[in-house]
């Protein structure tokens, strides 16, 4: 059997590549272990960037008639609720300047219904490996369906890995990632029947994140930071007490009190990685997704970053027309190399600064988070820059002199003068 393009994992990255190669007119086979999508907390978020790339594929309408919810803001907030720092989503420059908060789910079901006639998705195939040619390019993939009945090989010009973080094929192929565990993880939770602010909202607390933004449908999730063995052994009088301590100390989230205990059955558990390709291809594969670059989810870039892999992937391969050849292949791979890794870069550290202002909870990090915060919130430019850099819709990185006006070691004469919190409204 063969294809253009076999795309191994049917999430969101793997389907907006089947998605934006099926428009181009290639055969694309996805491939997929499960047998069924699983649900999971995670892609929510989704960026003005990313609701012009879904606009573009013709799925935007469909995925607002889930319910998505539109946001203007996301703020930084102290337990009380008062701001910290604010981006206002409004003033960015072009035409798309509001978050939705969306289900993965509907994401996913959006951007699978409708593909092009040159798309088929089969679930339930679990690919064993790459196929090599004797020059070490890869040729396609070894699948086993599961169901007793041996391998089969699929050739294809193009390999698309958006097999996730532990990629079995980026290991099978060589290419190496740096993985890092954060010091904390998350707890998250699908509170349903409660109103919250039209707001991503960060709260900085004692013990570090507390995320809360809208979802479909009546609902909110809830993130909460915590330590690797917090929930460990946790009986149902333990975790009562557990929310208990988190309503004391994060005034603001204590209206969700309520629907928040009456979920706490319903939590996940998360462990938040940093990762990071050394490389984004080898001739035949490219790696697009978790399976090339993960950061924390406080940024909520994730899923952006994989739709951005996605259209980008696309616009290389489109660079010679009609269906390329194993050479035109590899020449469009190089180009995405040299488009996205920069790209990549810089949201990782955008990510993973961002990360740290919040999740810090003793130190000199959350010392400097708060001066950093303060500093930020005064300086209109900053804010300017911090709203363009996260939304993904003007990306320019911070200079080494931006940072010191950050840390107050230069002052900005623009800037206004930090002044204290203000009162506990949205």
């Amino acid at each position: 059997m063969s294809a253009d393009v076999v795309v191994v994992g049917a999430g969101a990255g793997g389907l907006a590549a089947a998605r934006a190669l099926g428009a181009r007119g290639l055969r694309v086979l996805v491939l997929d272990r499960q047998r069924t999508p699983a649900s999971i907390a995670k892609g929510e978020i989704l960026q003005p960037e990313t609701v012009r790339i879904l606009d573009g594929w013709g799925v935007l309408d469909a995925l607002r008639a889930t319910g998505a919810c539109p946001v203007d803001r996301l703020a930084i907030r102290d337990p009380q609720g008062r701001p910290l720092l604010a981006l206002d989503y409004g003033t960015l420059p072009g035409g798309y300047r509001q978050i939705l908060c969306a289900d993965y789910g509907d994401l996913r079901a959006v951007l699978a219904d409708g593909l092009p006639p040159t798309v088929e998705i089969r679930w339930g195939q679990r690919v064993t490996g790459p196929l090599r040619a004797a020059d070490g390019r890869v040729t396609g993939v070894r699948v086993s369906g599961g169901d007793g009945d041996g391998e089969q090989e699929i050739r294809a010009a193009l390999v698309v890995a958006a097999d996730g973080m532990s990629s079995p094929l980026r290991k099978a192929v060589g290419i190496d990632a740096e993985r890092r565990e954060y010091p904390h993880g998350l707890v998250a939770f699908d509170v349903p029947g409660v109103e919250v602010a039209d707001e991503v909202s960060a709260y900085r607390t004692e013990r570090g994140l507390c995320l809360v933004y809208p979802l479909p449908g009546g609902r909110c999730r809830v993130y909460v930071q915590v330590t690797p063995d917090e929930f460990r052994g946790r009986s149902t009088a333990d975790l009562a007490d557990w929310c208990d301590r988190l309503l004391a100390g994060v005034p603001a989230v204590r209206p969700l009190g309520a629907a928040l205990r009456a979920n706490l059955h319903r939590r996940q558990l998360l462990a938040v990685y940093r990762l990071r390709a050394a490389r984004l291809t080898v001739p035949g594969l490219a790696l697009l997704g978790e399976a090339a670059h993960a950061v924390h989810p406080m940024a909520a870039q994730g899923v952006n970053s994989s739709l951005a892999d996605a259209e980008t992937l696309a616009v290389a391969l489109a660079a010679d027309g009609g269906h390329p050849d194993d050479a035109a292949v590899d020449r469009a791979l190089r180009d995405y190399d040299a488009a996205r890794r920069p790209q990549l870069d810089h949201v990782a550290t955008v990510s993973h600064n961002a990360a740290r202002m919040i999740t810090s909870v003793s130190g000199l990090p959350r010392l400097l988070g708060a001066r950093m915060m303060r500093r930020t919130a005064a300086n209109p430019r900053l804010l300017g820059l911090t709203a363009g850099n996260l939304s993904g819709t003007d990306v320019r990185p911070l200079s080494l002199v931006d940072r010191m006006y950050q840390l107050g070691l230069l002052t900005d004469r623009h800037a206004r003068p930090p002044v204290p919190a203000g009162p506990a409204t949205k």
